[in-house]
């Protein structure tokens, strides 16, 4: 087995750069995680007729409905705006969380972590 003298790895990064690195980059993300938070990114479905609110971090915050939007004949139309305006702020609080995390993991996709 190879020794390793003073803690370095192969191309001259010593474990403490390393730990240091990693606790930046901990402390970065953790600094997004709470840009994202209180960002709020809102869609609308039906030209307007449902309105929602989500944060960066893809939590539910408000949904508006216009009281011509609830046709008690026709539940399953509001029932299709709610979703398709909770899905479109959904993407968009991805695409953002995305673009903010992106400067700390290097453009890496993590899959949703965020």
């Amino acid at each position: 087995m190879a020794k390793r003298s003073g803690g370095k790895f192969p191309g001259g990064m010593n474990m403490q750069n390393m730990m240091k690195q990693a606790q930046k980059m901990q402390q970065d993300m953790q600094e997004k995680q709470q840009q994202l938070n209180e960002m709020e990114l809102e869609a609308q479905a039906g030209g307007g007729a449902v309105k929602v609110i989500v944060t960066g971090a893809r939590k539910l915050k408000h949904i508006t409905i216009q009281p011509e939007a609830v046709d008690p004949d026709d539940v399953e139309m509001l029932e299709d705006l709610v979703i398709a305006a909770v899905n479109e702020a959904m993407n968009m609080a991805e695409e953002k969380a995305n673009e903010v995390m992106g400067d700390v993991t290097g453009g890496m996709n993590l899959g949703g972590l965020f």
